[in-house]
Parts: structure tokens; sequence; C-alpha cells
């Protein structure tokens, strides 16, 4: 005689349980998601805004270490936000996010010949952005 619980397999109530928890563990993997493509979408503003930053101090920094060239002050009251696409071109091109590019440009006192350039990027949804400075002297070989 055979008893009932001699059998082997997978019980109804088994498979049951083992798909709910994979649903469960799915739909949690599902609640992330949003957050995730949120964070890549700053992280992508990011990125530009700081290539945007990069370029516009080392364009700075070469105009001013050329001793040729002649350096106006923009004292940051008088600095006033340009509009910058990341594709580098004056209009926007599709994909492009309007950035704002605020550079200020001051002389170092004391007769160093040394001037602090300070950048700030910021783009829609951060109007706060990154900023940097640079502090850039006169070079004579540097002339062109």
């Amino acid at each position: 005689m055979i008893s009932i619980c001699s059998k082997k397999g997978i019980s109804m109530i088994e498979v049951l349980i083992s798909m709910v928890l994979i649903s469960f563990g799915v739909l949690s993997l599902l609640t992330l998601l949003p957050s995730g493509w949120r964070l890549s979408g700053t992280s992508d503003m990011l990125g530009r805004a700081a290539g945007i930053l990069q370029g516009e101090l080392e364009r700075n920094e070469v105009r001013i270490m050329n001793e040729k060239n002649q350096v106006t002050p923009i004292p940051k009251s008088a600095a006033s936000p340009q509009p910058f696409y990341a594709s580098g071109k004056n209009t926007p091109q599709p994909g492009d996010i309007p950035y704002r590019v605020t550079t200020e440009i001051e002389e170092l006192g004391g007769g160093s010949g040394g001037w602090r350039v300070r950048v700030r990027v910021t783009w829609p949804g951060n109007p706060t952005g990154i900023t940097e400075s640079v502090i850039v002297t006169r070079q004579l070989f540097f002339a062109q």
C-alpha cells in the first residue's frame, strides 16, 4: 500500500508561494526604475556642465596667458549669464539643453600680474549649478 505522503513533486501551494515571491521581487525592482532614470539624467547634465565649465576655464586661461592679448576685467556685478548648448552650436540641436555660463575675471592685486577667472554653469532645474575658478599669470613664452 502506498501512502499519500510518499508522493514526490511540487504541490500547487508551493508553486503559488514561489510565484508570489518572484512577483514581489520583480515589483520591488520596478520601483527602483524611476529613481535610476532620474539619477542617470542628473549625471548626464552634470557631466555636460563639467565639460562646458572646463572648456570655458581653459579658453580664458589661454587668452590671458598670451601677454599680447588685452584682458578686460569682468566683475561679479557685470557678469551676465550667456546661453550655451552642449553641441557647441549657436542654436539648439535635438537633445541639447540650454546651459547658462557666467564668467568673472578679476585682476589680483599687488602687481602680481595674475588674474582670477571664475566660471559658473547652470542648467534648467539647477539654478546653483557648478562653479570653478583658476588663477592665471602672463607667460612670456606663451605669446603667439
